[in-house]
């Protein structure tokens, strides 16, 4: 009975560590406070290798029931290994009309992971720099938990 455990842990072990497999990057910064200030974003870094593999990009946010809109803007400028910027401005939507929040909840909190990038590779490798900020018309924005970004293969 007791090896029969030890391959049924083994193998939920196994499931949980496989159920990702196209995740290429995760992180997230918490926001000190819960309150997000249009000055300082959250700051990622992570290392391509793969120039030729094809790559969906994700905003990913925690909310809690206390944030006062039902979508969020953000900038994302993303700094190439050559010193080479883009910027790109993404609504986050994360509430449905009648004020139902989207994704998976924890008691008052909101976990959301945002695709806006898909299919894209990466012109070199190297070391890139991601920075987010929020881009609402208050410079203080409460009810944020965290924010990051995820990269994940597409194909």
């Amino acid at each position: 009975m007791r090896f029969a455990g030890i391959i049924l842990f083994s193998l939920l072990m196994l499931s949980l560590v496989s159920c990702d497999s196209k995740m290429v990057f995760e992180e997230s910064r918490a926001i000190p406070g819960h309150v997000w200030n249009s000055h300082q974003p959250a700051k990622l870094e992570f290392e391509v290798k793969d120039t030729l593999a094809f790559h969906n990009f994700y905003i990913t946010m925690r909310n809690g029931e206390n944030y006062p809109y039902s979508n969020m803007f953000v900038f994302v400028e993303m700094e190439f290994p050559n010193g080479k910027k883009s910027t790109d401005t993404v609504e986050c939507i994360l509430a449905d009309p009648t004020g139902k929040w989207y994704g998976e909840g924890s008691g008052s909190i909101y976990d959301n992971r945002i695709l806006y990038k898909t299919d894209r590779r990466f012109p070199l490798a190297g070391r890139y720099k991601v920075n987010i900020y929020q881009a609402m018309r208050e410079e203080e924005l409460p009810g944020v938990y965290d924010v990051g970004f995820r990269l994940a293969l597409a194909r």
